[in-house]
């Protein structure tokens, strides 16, 4: 191994603070396992002992209408074709019952950029909802919040204040993608820009609404723009604190118009959540995405820096509409953690412990 390397990963285990130039050689070394190894030492620092959490809940994805239209993506239908689809209440309230039934704690409502809904149809959902249920709603991407506010001719802000207001507890970090402008002009040049994306994560935090961040990689981008995502994330984190989670996962190609294009395999995604761990030294958890990769891939995760396996997940669409249902439900999931040598923890969206399975 270079020197170069070695030094890189000491500091990292030393917990010192890695440059955007360190973490782009870590990724063009190559050296997974020693990549590895520091990853899981830096996990180590965040989270002494061998717990890995997850949270019961489901996504609800209540609208497939979206008029982005973005190259990667499998789910979304125009406005007016005969697949789109919007939930009805009763049918969003049925979700919420089976999730809690199945020991639920939240879900996870997100869908397409629907031209004809504005803030008022998200205050009375999401205060009919925390009416009714005593549930986490942790829900709305960065586009869909951007989305209502000019649908609504309203602030960021104000958006966001109405939104928490009516019961909105949390933000997932869905729509990063990369974080690069010039991928996303060719991923997705109709959806909001990087700048955007980062700008409702503020105005979020600053809200007073805890987020996770994502990253969907293995396209069209280089390491550097890998890089460069990280460390847009990693500022806006060092000004709010407001990132609960980074969750990287890959980009699934099938039945999109990136048919062909995607390149991520299981060591690629390995090595990016370990680098991942190494260079977000201001994020708490490092989530695995065993929804992509699977339940054996995840598991070797855990020893490359994640502690976290995200959701059992009881409904996805998104993903399963590019071609990818790999399905778990709570008991695989802490066998599968079990059988890493790790001890599994039931968490809510806030990341609070609520069971040891």
């Amino acid at each position: 191994m270079a020197k170069e390397i070695r030094t890189i990963l000491d500091k990292a285990g030393a917990g010192q603070r890695v440059t955007e130039a360190e973490a782009l050689a870590l990724f063009e070394s190559r050296q997974l396992i020693a990549a590895g190894q520091a990853a899981d030492r830096v996990r180590l620092r965040h989270f002494p002992g061998e717990d890995v959490t997850f949270v019961v809940d489901r996504n609800i994805n209540y609208t497939n209408i979206c008029t982005t239209g973005c190259e990667f993506c499998a789910f979304y239908r125009p406005l007016g074709s005969e697949e789109g689809y919007l939930l009805s209440r009763e049918e969003i309230f049925r979700k919420i019952e089976e999730t809690m039934e199945l020991g639920g704690t939240g879900i996870m409502m997100q869908g397409g950029l629907h031209p004809k809904l504005g803030i008022d149809y998200y205050e009375d959902l999401f205060s009919a909802i925390k009416r009714r249920y005593g549930i986490t709603i942790h829900s709305l991407s960065p586009p869909e919040v951007f989305h209502i506010s000019k649908v609504s001719r309203l602030t960021l802000q104000e958006t966001v204040a109405r939104l928490r207001d009516a019961g909105l507890d949390s933000l997932p970090g869905g729509g990063a993608e990369i974080l690069a402008d010039g991928v996303r002009s060719r991923m997705s040049p109709r959806k909001i820009d990087s700048g955007t994306w980062l700008n409702v994560m503020r105005a979020a935090h600053e809200a007073g609404l805890k987020s996770t961040a994502t990253m969907m990689f293995g396209g069209i981008e280089s390491d550097a723009d890998r890089v460069e995502h990280m460390r847009r994330i990693r500022e806006l984190q060092d000004s709010t604190g407001g990132f609960r989670a980074f969750i990287p996962w890959t980009f699934q190609d099938a039945n999109t118009r990136l048919e062909g294009a995607a390149s991520g395999s299981g060591i690629d995604y390995l090595m990016t959540l370990a680098v991942s761990r190494v260079y977000l030294d201001n994020i708490p958890s490092i989530q695995a995405s065993w929804v992509t990769q699977g339940l054996k891939v995840a598991q070797v995760s855990l020893s490359f820096g994640a502690n976290d396996l995200g959701s059992t997940m009881i409904e996805e669409n998104v993903v399963a509409a590019a071609g990818v249902s790999y399905r778990v439900d709570q008991e695989e999931l802490v066998r599968a953690i079990r059988a890493a040598g790790k001890r599994p923890v039931q968490r809510d969206h806030a990341y609070n412990h609520l069971a040891y399975p």
